[in-house]
């Protein structure tokens, strides 16, 4: 580094007494040319080692992602991806074990919908601010009886096929950027993990990140029904082959969530959740955790229905009863 440093004020002072005369090596070139079109095989190599060794000394070397230590809530799929994804300082904590209050940092919470009372229930309540929670479905309104409307959440639009498979980043041809989103104070320190584990990741304020939360709850309710109903096939036949079902409960859905919700979706919600299911056609489709995805729908037809409204999901409803679910 010093002999660069030095070679650098000898460049200098080559200059200091015009500027029209170039460098010595550039000045061989220069003159080479002039008088003939011919250059020795010795200035050209020596023009060629003096550029490489210029790069070498101005290559910068890019810093690791810092991904901060975490506790892990769940030892599925989701939550030992996230466990590789960091540099050995996590702490995973299973069913039934309690988080402890001495580990500071952000608590990913990785169980499934039915668990998470019991995981709220073995974190000591000083710790609840750090909850991070990665579920599907509608856990706003159990967020909220358990006063935690401000907590942190990410959507998680990537897939991991079995314990120890790499995850698959959600990028669509309408969303190349990437789906996947994180709302709340250890935002950042998610998107940093994800990045580190090459995901994408964006931060969101809590507007935009509960318009994406409903989309995605429209995806899983909309396509998972309308594959139920022809067998269980899989996302990509759902939209390929039964696409005017599918657009007809997508439209139905997003009424009904903006109207509850007070809320404008951004235009082409369609093309984004089609572009989605093209992105993992190969999932299976079956209506799964009621209560927190469909059921959320259905209870707006029974709000409306006892208020003596009109259905603001009728096919959402005909189709759920047709495979007796409700």
């Amino acid at each position: 580094m010093a002999q660069h440093s030095s070679t650098n004020k000898h460049n200098k002072k080559s200059h200091v007494g015009s500027s029209l005369h170039p460098p010595p090596l550039f000045s061989h070139f220069f003159m080479a040319t002039s008088l003939s079109l011919s250059i020795s095989p010795t200035t050209i190599t020596a023009f060629r080692f003096n550029l490489s060794a210029m790069a070498a000394a101005t290559t910068v070397t890019v810093p690791p992602i810092r991904v901060a230590p975490a506790v892990i809530v769940g030892g599925g799929r989701v939550g030992r991806a996230l466990q590789d994804m960091g540099t050995g300082g996590d702490l995973l904590v299973r069913r039934g074990e309690s988080v402890p209050l001495d580990f500071e940092g952000p608590i990913f919470v990785c169980t499934r919908n039915d668990d998470l009372e019991s995981v709220l229930q073995s974190t000591p309540p000083s710790r609840w601010k750090d909850l991070v929670f990665f579920q599907n479905g509608m856990v706003e309104a159990w967020l909220e009886r358990k006063g935690l409307r401000d907590a942190n959440q990410v959507l998680a639009y990537f897939a991991v096929s079995k314990i120890g498979e790499a995850p698959v980043d959600g990028r669509t041809d309408t969303n190349p950027e990437g789906l996947t989103a994180a709302y709340g104070n250890w935002a950042s320190v998610v998107a940093s993990r994800l990045k580190a584990g090459g995901l994408s990741c964006k931060v969101l304020d809590k507007e935009a990140f509960q318009k994406q939360m409903l989309e995605k709850l429209i995806w899983i309710c909309s396509v998972m029904l309308v594959g139920a109903r022809h067998g269980g096939v899989s996302v990509g036949v759902v939209e390929k082959e039964f696409r005017t079902e599918l657009s007809s409960l997508i439209t139905e859905l997003a009424s009904a969530a903006a109207s509850e919700k007070g809320l404008t979706f951004e235009e082409a919600m369609e093309e984004r959740l089609c572009a989605y299911s093209r992105a993992v056609a190969h999932f299976p489709t079956a209506v799964k955790e009621f209560k927190w995805r469909n059921g959320w729908f259905y209870a707006l037809s029974e709000k409306a229905a006892v208020q003596g409204k009109p259905d603001p999901c009728p096919l959402h409803s005909l189709w759920l009863k047709e495979l007796r679910i409700v």
